[in-house]
């Protein structure tokens, strides 16, 4: 027996296209495609076929415009460094980290193997 999860349910039903509210996707279809009052949507048509796939949010849609110009600030803020490196062998990145004072955590140079 298959866990509920895995059963796959068709949702079939028809709907009547009319000329002031356009198509309207019934409730039962909307409920069973998982979509909520406010999501959006976006529509696809291929040979007369419509396809209607929620609309993934990106970047611009998590954030206000208050928090990305917080966000962007910082950003600007953190490319202008410090930055050290790149560094061309492990003993010039050790030489600039006793420089800065920054600590490792550990032993800086491996065991020699006998």
């Amino acid at each position: 027996m298959l866990p509920a999860e895995a059963v796959i349910f068709h949702c079939f039903m028809t709907a009547i296209v009319k000329s002031k509210t356009g198509l309207t996707v019934p409730a039962a279809v909307q409920h069973q495609a998982g979509f909520k009052t406010g999501d959006r949507v976006e529509f696809k048509v291929s040979g007369g076929v419509i396809t209607i796939l929620p609309k993934l949010p990106n970047a611009d849609d998590e954030y206000t415009r208050a928090q990305r110009r917080i966000i962007d600030a910082k950003l600007t803020d953190a490319a202008k460094g410090p930055y050290y490196g790149p560094f061309d062998s492990i003993e010039e990145l050790e030489r600039s980290m006793r420089q800065t004072g920054t600590r490792t955590r550990g032993k800086t140079k491996p065991a020699a193997r006998k």
